[in-house]
């Protein structure tokens, strides 16, 4: 039995940050609502917020001072961070499949307040084994060390695990330290593919 290690984003849930964005910018300029994508939801304010080395309220303050964001409370600002999910077509059938088979843990980059979100959402998200987090771990998964902290914190070794992760830079980094993985693309593909492991 293979332990699975489970991406969120785009293999379980979509991810919007348009609508985030079109959610909090003043005015309807398609410049200011790239500024804002570029500032909050890629780059570095990003990273250190999944890192965990900037906290939620610190976050949303800086998006609450924005001078492109409009006079918002910090709960609406939550509400609209966290509001950019929409479920993966199939994947509660496939994830009850994978059970059969193998243990499932949940390796994501995120913050805590997506986090916190999607356990409310998502009742296949509760009461795995284990979380490995990149806000409580302070690694991504683009760099070899997160898997390495898997490895480490498990004492398990490579051999027994398979990423499912749509990003091929993470599934590189896995690779890096014996890691086998799946890109994902859809769920049908994907069970696919492991079946064939």
């Amino acid at each position: 039995m293979s332990i699975i290690l489970l991406d969120i984003g785009n293999v379980i849930a979509s991810v919007d940050f348009l609508r985030f964005c079109r959610g909090v910018v003043l005015s309807d300029s398609s410049s200011d609502l790239q500024a804002v994508y570029r500032k909050y939801c890629q780059g570095e304010l990003k990273i250190k917020f999944d890192q965990g080395i900037i906290a939620p309220l610190d976050f949303l303050c800086m998006i609450g001072r924005d001078s492109l964001t409009g006079n918002m409370s910090h709960g609406e600002i939550r509400e609209r961070w966290q509001d950019v999910f929409s479920p993966m077509e199939g994947v509660e059938e496939c994830v009850v499949a994978l059970c059969r088979d193998h243990k499932l843990w949940i390796m994501s980059d995120t913050d805590p307040l997506h986090f916190a979100f999607l356990l409310t959402r998502y009742p296949l998200l509760r009461e795995r084994e284990r979380y490995y987090l990149s806000y409580e771990h302070g690694f991504l998964k683009s760099s070899p060390e997160a898997f390495q902290h898997v490895l480490n914190d498990t004492g398990i070794a490579a051999d027994e695990f398979i990423l499912i992760d749509d990003k091929p830079v993470n599934c590189s980094s896995a690779a890096s330290v014996g890691i086998k993985s799946i890109r994902f693309a859809t769920w049908p593909e994907t069970i696919r593919a492991l079946a064939s492991l």
